[in-house]
């Protein structure tokens, strides 16, 4: 874990979270400037920086949380209208916490190109 990852410390249970969904791998929650009507991010529990870095260590770790997400998804009513799923790697790719997160986004039309 980094000392002073947030994600880390959520999935942990030091920093409260609107968690809906938890399993021994995953961990899901609300986000807390949300962008959507249904915005949710799911989370690795143990630290994992970025997809590089899940993709070299780990690369059946996307199938897995690919499956949460689907799941958290379908449980939201977001299928089959759509959703969308983003992850951003690295400074450029806008990502602020470096530990691997999806965010999960639906409920209202996500207009192209996204920003």
């Amino acid at each position: 874990m980094g000392q002073d990852c947030i994600f880390c410390k959520i999935a942990a249970g030091e920093i409260p979270a609107k968690t809906c969904y938890e399993d021994e791998e995953f961990l899901a929650f609300a986000d807390i400037n949300p962008q959507a009507p249904v915005h949710l991010l799911v989370i690795p529990r143990r630290h994992v920086a970025d997809v590089a870095e899940a993709a070299a260590t780990d690369p059946a770790l996307i199938g897995r949380i690919f499956s949460v997400i689907e799941r958290l998804a379908r449980e939201r009513g977001l299928v089959p209208d759509g959703f969308r799923v983003v992850c951003n790697t690295g400074p450029q790719g806008g990502q602020t916490v470096k530990h691997l997160h999806f965010h999960i986004l639906g409920g209202r039309f996500m207009g192209w190109p996204p920003g």
